[in-house]
């Protein structure tokens, strides 16, 4: 079967194995069963698979595919097996049931990321039945855990399993490659080159607590409330860095807006459905997602919480967190809870031109450009090890496609056509790689 027909039959597969992560090691499923699938269809051509369960049902799978110079660096192919979870009232259709309708396959995990997952799987068996190599060796990892911070997955095969990226200098892996037309038949190619770092907090306010119905000028829960406010409402300067200058003035160019570096919000508005997600990554940010207080309605606790989601620029960490220190006051006490550094490479090299040339092979409209992630994935981990990462997980899509909103989304789905696009895309860089 060619690859770009069993793509389908295995992203089908791999999104009716329901793999939600709840965060919770007692409520999340599936990852084991999802990474037994995957060794299972590496084993069939070859390969020896290799599983890693870093805690009960909590499993990865890495196998290396060995090129015709192992003299060379190593190339990095990760993906996530997990998916957040999917309430099935909300949907229109069973959200684990890999439906195809309208030219779509239907499912959590339909780009996030099962759909590369399967990719990748399809080219791989394509490439082993038929005796190709890729030019270096290519170390494929499926991993647990991404959607809850990368514990039970690529941070546990970093930090105890590391010997299987021996030699790997380059990845790619989620959320870059995807298209976003432009007019005419012109279509941007994001490349992710960089990614916010995570910064979850948890805001601490002490108060003396009482009785509800007197008067108290020390509550816990106003004084968080408080704190709460000015971090919600407040809006960090911004800070041109170097890919997102670049993408902005590319996209500036071809679109043929003006820009003005000293103020990028007013060309952002401009570039489309995609300036959600350009507009987030001008500035650090830091918004409020849970209170926690008190126990009876009647009782003024002496203790409030609040988390604080903060995604901070590269190399603003530090700054950052002055600048909230500042904003919550002094008797406002900071706990961090997870912590992930920011990324950011450069936009040249081989690995580059290679992906640019296999893009436009398959879409003679393709324009690719760097771009910065406001979230976060598993490259974070693979950094640590030195390893230069991008997002490429290509996939040509509809003009009318809102794509950033089906990731977490209610209906998640994914092009059929975008699938195979993807597999020769693939097929085109590994073999320039």
């Amino acid at each position: 079967m060619d690859a770009t027909d069993e793509v389908i039959e295995l992203c089908r597969d791999l999104l009716r194995i329901d793999t939600t992560n709840t965060g919770d090691l007692e409520t999340s499923a599936g990852e084991r069963l999802a990474a037994e699938y995957v060794a299972e269809k590496l084993a069939e051509v070859g390969l020896e698979p290799q599983i890693h369960e870093s805690a009960p049902g909590r499993a990865s799978v890495v196998a290396r595919f060995e090129g015709s110079d192992p003299g060379r660096d190593a190339l990095l192919i990760h993906g996530h097996l997990d998916v957040v979870p999917a309430d099935a009232s909300e949907w229109s259709v069973d959200p684990f049931g890999g439906e195809i309708k309208d030219g779509y396959l239907w499912g959590r995990g339909a780009v996030d990321m099962k759909d590369f997952d399967a990719m990748v799987l399809a080219l791989v068996r394509q490439m082993r039945r038929e005796g190709r190599k890729p030019p270096r060796d290519v170390v494929l990892a499926f991993v647990a855990d991404e959607e809850a911070g990368s514990t039970y997955g690529a941070q546990y095969l970093v930090e105890k399993h590391a010997h299987h990226f021996d030699g790997v200098t380059e990845a790619i892996g989620e959320v870059g490659g995807f298209s976003v037309s432009v007019g005419g038949d012109q279509r941007l190619y994001l490349i992710e080159t960089a990614q916010k770092g995570i910064d979850w907090l948890r805001l601490h306010a002490k108060g003396r607590p009482g009785h509800g119905s007197m008067i108290n000028d020390d509550n816990a829960v106003t004084a968080v409330a408080e704190a709460v406010a000015r971090v919600g409402r407040h809006r960090f300067p911004v800070i041109m860095t170097p890919t997102v200058r670049t993408f902005l003035e590319q996209v500036s160019e071809i679109l043929q807006i003006e820009l003005d570096l000293d103020n990028p919000e007013q060309a952002v508005e401009k570039i489309g459905p995609i300036a959600m997600i350009i507009g987030a990554t001008l500035r650090n940010t830091a918004n409020p997602t849970r209170l926690a207080a008190g126990y009876k309605d009647n009782v003024i606790p002496g203790r409030a919480s609040a988390t604080i989601d903060c995604r901070t620029l590269p190399g603003q960490s530090e700054l950052f967190e002055q600048q909230l220190r500042d904003l919550v006051g002094p008797d406002i006490e900071l706990e961090y809870i997870h912590r992930q550094a920011a990324l950011e490479t450069t936009f040249d090299g081989a690995l580059v031109e290679a992906m640019t040339a296999a893009l436009k092979a398959e879409d003679p409209g393709a324009l690719p450009v760097p771009y910065m992630l406001s979230g976060g994935t598993d490259a974070k981990q693979f950094d640590k090890l030195g390893i230069r990462c991008f997002g490429f997980s290509p996939v040509r899509l509809p003009a009318d496609l809102n794509f950033g909103a089906l990731f977490h989304g209610i209906d998640e789905r994914i092009p059929v056509e975008g699938l195979q696009f993807g597999v020769r895309v693939l097929d085109r860089f590994l073999q320039q790689s």
